[in-house]
């Protein structure tokens, strides 16, 4: 498929993507989540692709909605429906059943920083800046800025974000447990890749079984989280990967998994 508003590439079992609007400081609109759907869906499908990088090109990973294309009126049904689309996206991400990694390679806010809090996953550069400048405008971060950052640092530091409107550091970032790890810009890439190979290297229907028992988990209580723990061994304890990897542990040598 041909995208003007992203790129997308496979590589080894890693497809990336990377937001390309760089004028706008890779803004959003229709026709870019358009592009996003349509290749998450084509990435969901693919088999040989095991994991997903996201990235932004030039200066910014993104800063979420094009104002111009994003209605102001929050009255009118054209405003739901741009929402539901762009929710629709980043909830795609989160229950993709393929580890997702953000490399935030410079400034990282609103809407920006609600997608990345949909991955799994981030990894930034020193430039990196995040915050939700919202409440500046007089509105709030609306598509999981609230909700999803307070599960992830806090609801002290959530709101300490969302109230000020302020923008952190990447160093603070990390320290809060926002980001994964901050690195010099010109090894943002080859950081997140290393994830990605770590990750790749373990049974891939163990992966994507536990992230979706983590983020399910976030949501019912205790107990129900812990019978989701036993459904989803015993489901994966029937697998030829299980046996490939007991009978590796036994022979002391690596695992060879065939996600079956």
């Amino acid at each position: 498929m041909q995208f003007q508003k992203i790129s997308a590439q496979i590589d080894r079992n890693i497809a990336t993507i990377a937001f390309r609007n760089p004028n706008k400081l890779n803004a959003w609109d229709g026709q870019m989540l358009d592009e996003l759907i349509a290749t998450l869906d084509e990435i969901s499908k693919n088999d040989e692709v095991r994991l997903l990088i996201l990235t932004g090109e030039g200066k910014a990973f993104s800063v979420g909605a094009d104002m111009n294309w994003f209605t102001p009126d929050p009255l009118t049904h054209r405003f739901r429906m741009q929402a539901r689309f762009a929710h629709h996206f980043f909830d795609t991400l989160e229950e993709l059943e393929k580890p997702v990694l953000a490399a935030i390679n410079g400034v990282c806010v609103g809407g920006g920083l609600e997608l990345a809090l949909s991955c799994d996953l981030r990894v930034a550069s020193e430039q990196a800046r995040f915050g939700f400048p919202e409440v500046n405008a007089g509105i709030i971060p609306g598509s999981g800025g609230c909700s999803r950052l307070a599960r992830l640092v806090g609801v002290g530091k959530a709101k300490e974000l969302v109230l000020t409107g302020e923008l952190i550091s990447a160093a603070e970032a990390e320290s809060i447990g926002l980001i994964n790890a901050v690195v010099p810009g010109d090894e943002l890439m080859a950081k997140t890749r290393d994830y990605a190979e770590k990750i790749l290297k373990r049974g891939p229907l163990a992966v994507g079984m536990a992230k979706q028992i983590i983020n399910t988990s976030l949501n019912v209580d205790a107990a129900t989280g812990r019978m989701l723990e036993r459904l989803g061994q015993s489901v994966l304890l029937s697998t030829t990967d299980a046996q490939e990897g007991f009978e590796a542990f036994r022979k002391k040598r690596p695992p060879k998994f065939s996600g079956r």
